[in-house]
């Protein structure tokens, strides 16, 4: 506070001085006029200047006119929600009928004891896969008796119906079946009943085709063929095309 009212009063004298000097020399005024407006404007400027400035500040927080009361509004109270924006909707499980149901009293006493005891639906069985068929072995040949054999017995002539085809048989041919007729034999049950002894004459007595019984398995393929079933070989012949 001291050193503003030194500062304030100093300006005021330089003012002072400054307007008694600038009197005397552009207003032609005497010493004594100029000193004494300039004493004039010296004090009027010095208790202005030092009023304005150096006068003691308010405390911090007050206000200088009037109160913080009277110059703040009082707040507006906060509008109200709408309670029903806040309140929670109603679930279903709430809304209860106003009226029983038909059977709703016995359907409470019975709650909780109800139990599904159907059958269990049994997996059914997996498949299993077909087994596969073994192969059919061939039949082995017959074995040939050592030495000359048994000459087997023949017909002069062929049953009522006719010969058999002994074509079906693998290993006849349209002149192996003529031969075979030429020696007696027409049908299948003869050639499936020969023995070993009797397989051993026919293969030596095959004239051009020795050996061909006992290699070709007549005799098994003639039992299958005379109980009326079917060879592999005897299929293809009855569809054609082999002779």
């Amino acid at each position: 506070m001291m050193s503003c009212a030194i500062g304030t009063w100093a300006v005021a004298l330089l003012a002072g001085v400054l307007a008694a000097v600038l009197l005397m020399v552009l207003g032609g005024w005497s010493f004594m006029q100029a000193a004494f407006i300039g004493a004039v404007l010296f004090v009027v400027a010095g208790a202005l200047i030092s009023f304005i400035l150096c006068r003691p500040l308010p405390p911090i927080g007050t206000a200088t006119i009037g109160t913080a009361e009277e110059e703040t509004p009082a707040p507006k109270p906060a509008a109200a929600k709408p309670a029903a924006a806040s309140a929670p909707a109603v679930t279903e499980a709430e809304v209860k009928p106003s009226k029983p149901l038909p059977g709703q009293e016995d359907l409470a006493a019975r709650k909780g004891e109800w139990k599904y005891e159907g059958e269990a639906a049994t997996p059914a069985p997996a498949k299993k896969p077909p087994a596969k068929k073994a192969p059919a072995k061939s039949a082995a040949p017959a074995p040939a008796a050592e030495g000359p054999g048994t000459k087997p017995e023949t017909l002069s002539a062929a049953r009522d119906g006719g010969p058999d085809d002994l074509k079906q048989i693998k290993g006849v041919g349209p002149k192996l079946e003529a031969l075979l007729h030429s020696m007696g034999f027409y049908h299948f049950d003869q050639v499936g009943n020969w023995g070993a002894d009797e397989v051993a004459w026919v293969d030596q007595n095959l004239q051009g085709f020795k050996g061909r019984v006992s290699r070709d398995n007549w005799v098994e393929q003639a039992k299958i063929l005379a109980e009326g079933g079917t060879t592999e070989f005897s299929s293809k012949v009855k569809k054609g095309g082999v002779y």
